[in-house]
């Protein structure tokens, strides 16, 4: 098995065992974090209900160079939208990917903005 598949593996075994866990509810939904090697997606979930509430990605984002810059530039807008539909709390969900670079950044923007964890 070649190391790109294993570590895959590895993340999705950490992602199981983390979400059994944590769940997202209608007054403290799961922020849930996905990222590809280019790309960064985020969304607000009601597990109980099992609807997504908002999703956003770092495709409207095109000026920004880096790809921390990118990930605090989401944190930003998506604690906006958050705010509009009267969300505060949360439960942070970083998908079985290691707590540092973008993940992080996403966590501490958010933070910043005024969603508590």
């Amino acid at each position: 098995m070649d190391i790109a598949k294993k570590r895959k593996i590895q993340r999705k075994h950490i992602h199981k065992r983390i979400r059994s866990k944590i769940s997202g509810t209608s007054d403290k939904p799961r922020i849930s974090v996905f990222r590809s090697n280019k790309h960064m997606y985020v969304q607000v979930i009601d597990d109980e209900k099992q609807i997504t509430l908002l999703s956003i990605s770092d495709h409207d984002i095109k000026d920004i160079k880096k790809k921390t810059d990118i990930a605090s530039m989401l944190g930003t807008m998506l604690s906006e939208k958050m705010k509009a539909k009267n969300i505060t709390k949360a439960v942070f969900d970083r998908g079985g990917y290691q707590y540092h670079g973008r993940v992080q950044a996403l966590a501490d923007s958010l933070r910043k903005n005024g969603i508590i964890f």
